[in-house]
């Protein structure tokens, strides 16, 4: 039987504060990508464009993919990232997990979303961004992205926006096999402007209490 003190070393003392800060990121992520992202046919970068592509393609519910694809990119990166980064990562997994599946129960607030995509465009990297925005200054990450990418810039030795990009536009080219060029054009600006809003996010001055800073989210 495990005793306290390795579950200790093996489970970080995480700050209430921050927990709830990303749980809040992670609400308002799951909210945007339901109601925006998955009724209108624009798609995101990385994992939470590769979770929209399995639910399309495969009937695979975000609430379920995204965690599963969360746990395989930390175990990519658990020798690069600290046991805190990864334990806030897991409670905002677990959280957005949840919160999705709530959404699910409910019809879409805006169907005719669709109808308008750069409306679409706009709202969803405003949702995206402010939510892994104030998730990553509290120390954690909203998905895997985070974890593979500085994986990818350990093991090639090239900077880890260059690894965001390369993993963004892959999804985004797959995600051609179920949405018109017209929409991944909307895509790849919501992709570009979520980016520049967390970027924007971790340059706030810090306040008392605040979250470890993390590399710079870059698309």
């Amino acid at each position: 039987m495990m005793s306290l003190s390795k579950v200790k070393k093996v489970i970080p003392s995480l700050k209430l504060k921050n927990c709830l800060i990303i749980a809040a990121g992670n609400v308002i992520l799951a909210f945007g990508l339901y109601q925006i992202h998955a009724q209108t046919n624009v798609s995101e970068g990385g994992v939470l464009g590769l979770i929209l592509l399995l639910k399309h393609w495969f009937g695979i519910s975000p609430a379920y993919s995204g965690l599963v694809l969360d746990l395989i990119c930390y175990a990519v990166g658990l020798k690069v990232l600290g046991k805190a980064f990864l334990g806030y990562s897991a409670v905002a997994s677990v959280i957005f997990s949840l919160a999705y599946r709530i959404f699910e129960l409910f019809p879409p607030l805006w169907p005719q979303l669709y109808q308008a995509p750069a409306a679409a465009a706009l709202l969803g990297a405003l949702f995206v961004g402010v939510g892994v925005g104030i998730s990553v200054r509290a120390g954690g990450a909203t998905g895997g992205d985070d974890a593979l990418a500085m994986s990818l810039a350990v093991m090639t030795k090239k900077g880890i926006q260059w690894m965001y990009l390369i993993t963004d536009l892959t999804v985004l080219a797959l995600s051609l096999t179920y949405i018109p060029v017209s929409r991944i054009v909307w895509s790849l600006i919501t992709v570009i402007l979520s980016g520049q809003i967390i970027g924007r996010i971790q340059k706030l001055p810090a306040g008392r209490g605040s979250g470890k800073k993390l590399p710079k989210m870059t698309v």
